[in-house]
């Protein structure tokens, strides 16, 4: 499990991409502990020296996806491995179960006279009702 997600989405013009960017491109260049206004809210981070990085595109049903991705460990982290304390591994994310299949009611076979075949292996002629109740 994550110790923290923040996730923002919305539609924005091309000058407000670029000054979000710019932002983040100044907080990386500062290092050390930074601040991102975002939306109505600010995200605290402390960026290290060193951290990966992943660019990853994808151009499908009519859309292209940029996704720019910085990685490095938490403080904790940090201090644990300059100590040269090892941080214990963190818990694996429990396995999703496979997808369910949904299954289908049991249909009936249909013979070549044009009855149908029911479950319980009675016929019944195509077009037939059953008898209706008497009056008495």
């Amino acid at each position: 499990m994550k110790d923290l997600k923040f996730e923002q989405k919305r539609s924005m013009t091309r000058l407000e991409a670029a000054d979000q960017l710019a932002a983040l491109a100044a907080a990386l260049r500062e290092g050390g502990d930074v601040e991102l206004e975002y939306g109505q809210g600010t995200l605290s981070l402390s960026i290290p020296e060193e951290l990966r990085s992943e660019v990853e595109v994808e151009v499908g049903n009519g859309e292209i996806e940029l996704e720019i991705e910085f990685k490095w460990p938490t403080a904790r982290a940090r201090k644990a491995r300059e100590s040269g304390r090892e941080e214990p591994a963190p818990e694996p994310e429990p396995a999703k179960a496979p997808p369910r299949r949904k299954s289908a009611p049991a249909r009936t076979a249909r013979t070549a006279a044009g009855t149908k075949r029911t479950a319980a292996g009675t016929k019944k002629t195509a077009g037939s009702r059953p008898p209706a109740a008497k009056k008495s």
